[in-house]
């Protein structure tokens, strides 16, 4: 099982399955939603998801025909659908345990934020410094 939670932890989730490879997207709209220059999802089959809380999601069609779910107190989005598919889109910073998937891609780059670079020219440090 892996499991998820909102930011107040009044939404819970547990996946059953495997997670689909970890996609960055940088369209418009995940920057927007998301307040960040992209936003890290993998799908996961329906029958494979499960909310474990009571609490009920809000929904905003972001654009025709995919919604996204997110916690109507404290605001995180929990995952998106599309209609007519047989999966969500599910948004990985909400997860409490390694999904134990794998990077796969950066999409919808051309939308990508201007002050954001995907090859990463910063250097990397283990810790703060």
């Amino acid at each position: 099982m892996i499991n998820g939670s909102c930011l107040c932890g009044k939404v819970k989730y547990q996946i059953s399955g495997k997670l689909g490879d970890i996609v960055h997207c940088h369209c418009q709209s995940c920057r927007k939603a998301h307040a960040a220059a992209f936003s890290s999802v993998a799908s996961v089959s329906d029958s494979d998801f499960q909310l474990m809380s009571e609490t009920p999601l809000s929904e905003f069609e972001s654009s025709p025909g995919k919604h996204r779910y997110f916690c109507r107190n404290c605001g995180t989005q929990i995952y998106a659908k599309r209609v007519a598919t047989e999966h969500i889109i599910l948004r990985l910073g909400s997860l409490d345990d390694d999904p134990d998937a794998t990077e796969k891609n950066h999409i919808w780059v051309s939308q990508k934020a201007s002050w954001y670079s995907i090859n990463g020219e910063l250097p990397e440090y283990p810790e703060f410094e």
